[in-house]
């Protein structure tokens, strides 16, 4: 489930915050900050679905998808090769994200 939720609430996240980009610095129609609007809502509701014990957690796992789809957003919509620092950073976010969401969980935490 965790696989995906974290990439559906990233699409939402990056598509708002882009939608807002595009009003504010490459000067779209500042109706196209409607649906970025409804698209950081729609972000905030998948990720509260996140199958995590704690808030914090799920967002911090998060944050490396959001990296790294971030990074597929460069190339895919804004037609940017990444280079391999952005390939690298994605990949260790990744791991990192990885690591927290499924590393073991003793009685310390």
């Amino acid at each position: 489930m965790t696989w995906v939720l974290f990439p559906l609430a990233a699409l939402a996240e990056i598509g708002g915050c882009f939608a807002l980009w595009a009003v504010v610095r490459l000067g779209a129609s500042p109706l196209w900050a409607v649906p970025g609007a409804l698209l950081l809502l729609a972000f905030g509701l998948v990720l509260t679905q996140a199958p995590a014990d704690a808030a914090g957690r799920a967002y911090a796992a998060y944050g490396g998808v959001y990296v790294a789809a971030s990074i597929l957003w460069l190339w895919l919509v804004e037609g940017r090769l990444p280079d391999r620092w952005d390939l690298i950073g994605g990949a260790v976010c990744l791991l990192g994200a990885a690591i927290i969401l499924f590393g073991p969980r003793g009685a310390a935490g």
